[in-house]
């Protein structure tokens, strides 16, 4: 039962990240395995470091007064991550900031083991600090499936759309990308790399999950507005590096095999962003569009 379910949340992002190639098939089968598959950690640029699983992104960024975690894969997950972090020759207990993209259970999963291994305070854009309180209850379209909740976990400091967070010598700014869930963040940095400074772009969601309602009695009132909004925001960010809650968003497998001839030039794409976000926007306007065909 839980694979089942977890093949319809795969399949939403799998599909949207694919929509530029032909349009999602929600009946297809979907293996989740990546979502639970160990890879090797890898360097990305600066300060940042590639700690997740095959399909979900989970990063380390390293900072002078101790390391930031963004986003926590699924229950379960937190012995390969940990691993990874070691891997890299850092310690786990050495974080001292945790993060989020959005508070889903395959990007939250491993939070509050982590806040409860290291004490390190948590920043959520709300709304998505409710939902992460609640454990996954308060979610718009799964709060009543098992296979999506979590262990609930308390923000210590509720964020709002271009507020900053800095640890060390690493500052980051929350956009507020709303949409997939209410409080879904997309995250701004610069960091160094081979005498020059990169800007690098850790992007949330914005798939539309099956089940969604965009129109006729909508997932939540102003949904459609929200995601239209996520839009505009991620199409004037213009980064040089960008990065994402799934690994297949930013086609990682292909870019991990590049970067022992090309470094850091593996990861700039800048086409390859305005792609994946024309894509995304395409699949919501054709859901969009399909909606409101019915209420004709």
């Amino acid at each position: 039962m839980m694979r089942a379910l977890l093949c319809v949340l795969a399949l939403g992002a799998f599909g949207v990240a694919n929509a530029a190639d032909k349009p999602a098939d929600t009946s297809m089968p979907f293996d989740t395995r990546s979502w639970f598959e160990a890879v090797e950690p890898l360097h990305i640029a600066g300060p940042i470091y590639y700690v997740g699983t095959r399909d979900l992104g989970v990063y380390l960024i390293t900072t002078s007064a101790g390391h930031i975690l963004l986003d926590g894969a699924m229950p379960g997950s937190q012995g390969l991550i940990e691993a990874s972090i070691r891997k890299l020759g850092f310690k786990p207990q050495d974080i001292r900031l945790l993060l989020i993209t959005h508070a889903h259970v395959d990007h939250v999963g491993t939070v509050a083991y982590f806040k409860k291994l290291t004490g390190a305070p948590l920043a959520v854009m709300a709304p998505d600090d409710q939902l992460l309180k609640s454990g996954g209850h308060a979610d718009y379209l799964y709060s009543e499936v098992d296979a999506f909740h979590f262990d609930p976990v308390t923000a210590d400091r509720v964020l709002k759309d271009g507020d900053t967070v800095t640890l060390g010598n690493v500052t980051l700014t929350a956009r507020h990308t709303p949409g997939h869930t209410r409080g879904c963040t997309t995250w701004i940095t610069s960091v160094e790399e081979q005498g020059r400074s990169w800007r690098v772009v850790f992007t949330g969601s914005t798939s539309v999950n099956p089940g969604t309602r965009l129109v006729d009695k909508p997932s939540y009132p102003g949904i459609a507005d929200d995601y239209r909004h996520a839009f505009s925001v991620l199409e004037t960010l213009q980064p040089e590096i960008f990065l994402a809650a799934h690994a297949s968003f930013f086609d990682l497998d292909a870019k991990r095999q590049r970067v022992a001839k090309e470094g850091v030039q593996a990861f700039v794409d800048p086409q390859g962003y305005a792609r994946a976000n024309a894509a995304k926007r395409e699949f919501f306007e054709a859901q969009l569009a399909k909606e409101q065909r019915t209420q004709e």
